[in-house]
């Protein structure tokens, strides 16, 4: 069950108001053992975010749920910004931040296809 449907209609809504915005940290810590395992989908170079990289990112948000991204930027502040600048774009909820690499989670509107613990 992929979110298609959502992706071309909230593209660049301001960030959609779901559980993930309040996430226990019991369930953010699930998740960070689930994403642990996992290789960056996503590389977000020096260009920072662009309307081509913000679409092909949510299309794969919305494929997987919880994902890595690798950011490459010139410094620590441009990597912050550009890291939160994805998450309000996207609705995603910043799970951890390691370096140049954040871990982002937006359950599928249609059902979340990961389960998390109970609050």
């Amino acid at each position: 069950m992929i979110c298609g449907s959502w992706l071309s209609s909230r593209l660049y809504s301001p960030p959609m108001t779901t559980a993930a915005t309040a996430l226990t940290e019991k369930q953010r810590k699930h998740l960070r053992g689930l994403a642990h395992a996992l290789s960056p989908v996503s590389r977000l170079g020096t260009a920072g975010v662009t309307d081509a990289f913000l679409a092909e990112f949510e299309a794969v948000l919305a494929q997987h749920e919880l994902i890595k991204l690798k950011v490459t930027a010139a410094t620590r502040a441009d990597r912050n910004a550009a890291i939160e600048t994805v998450a309000a774009r996207t609705g995603a909820t910043l799970i951890a931040r390691i370096g140049n690499v954040a871990v982002l989670y937006r359950p599928c509107p249609t059902g979340a296809r990961l389960e998390l613990p109970q609050a």
